[in-house]
């Protein structure tokens, strides 16, 4: 059944969700899901609005009519058909475990995207890309070709169409050009002991300070390295019986579970920057069923 996702962010005042709902209901569409929350930090009202047009009302001429009420409040606006998929750009360097993970959650269906590439400095997987027929794209860096390798990825990126890069574990730093060209379009992955174990061998500093929790933090890259608007985060128990390796298998299943979810909340429409932070609102059973698969 066709459904349209209407997201809208913009400063809190009376009668948006009348507006909004009065709108919906005169051009024949029942709403099915709606999340909303006003933040009385920033003063800003975020929403999230699922309808099913019951009288065949197109999703143009919903945008068409729906434009005025959004000039009147200053919204910043979507709104999609939900059968819509984003087109995805993995990034990965030498640690492949969230990049087979998502490549595992797409080939099922439990990750709806359009995966339209995959780019590395290294070749460890290209075979494997490959293999899934999907575009692979070698992209060397170092200190000397930085600029012009940054200029073939985002050749890259604007020729495939992607709305969303996702770094499962792509071990080299982003310009701030880059980070600020594609605000709120970057997921990064990372384990959670920063700031404490930092550099090389984290989980290994981790057992040797006796850590009880392993986590792994997501968010939207910014021009302050790992520090971006956080999507979600999780963490797993571990004891002294435990060993570093223990450490590093459960760390590689957190990223992998807390990246997926993220860039699940992303393609869904469900995560909304509000400046330094984001506001992410629950999947829906159906969504929450379908993330979970594998």
């Amino acid at each position: 059944m066709t459904a349209f996702v209407l997201t809208v962010r913009c400063a809190s005042r009376r009668g948006i969700v009348a507006a909004i709902s009065g709108y919906l209901f005169e051009k024949g569409c029942n709403i099915t899901d709606s999340a909303q929350f006003d933040d009385a930090e920033t003063g800003r009202f975020f929403a999230r609005i699922t309808c099913a047009p019951e009288t065949g009302t197109e999703l143009e001429d919903l945008k068409e009519g729906f434009a005025p009420i959004a000039e009147e409040f200053g919204m910043e606006w979507g709104m999609h058909d939900t059968s819509e998929r984003m087109k995805v750009i993995i990034m990965v360097s030498n640690f492949g475990h969230c990049l087979n993970d998502l490549l595992y959650r797409w080939r099922i269906g439990a990750l709806p995207v359009d995966i339209v590439g995959v780019v590395s400095n290294h070749m460890t997987y290209q075979k494997l890309v490959v293999n899934h027929d999907l575009p692979f794209h070698h992209i060397k860096v170092t200190k000397e070709n930085k600029p012009e390798a940054e200029a073939r990825l985002m050749d890259v990126v604007t020729e495939s169409g992607a709305d969303l890069v996702v770094l499962a574990r792509y071990m080299q730093i982003l310009s701030d050009r880059l980070c600020k060209e594609m605000s709120g379009r970057i997921i990064n992955i990372h384990h959670s002991f920063l700031p404490s174990f930092k550099g090389a061998n984290p989980y290994k500093q981790a057992f040797q300070r006796g850590v009880k929790l392993i986590g792994a933090t997501a968010h939207y890259v910014t021009a302050d390295l790992d520090e971006g608007p956080i999507i979600e985060q999780d963490t797993v128990r571990v004891t002294h019986a435990q060993s570093p390796g223990d450490y590093v298998s459960l760390g590689r299943d957190v990223e992998s579970q807390v990246l997926a979810r993220a860039v699940h909340a992303h393609i869904n429409r469900r995560s909304f920057l509000n400046d330094d932070k984001t506001v992410v609102f629950p999947a829906s059973p159906d969504s929450y069923k379908s993330e979970r698969m594998g």
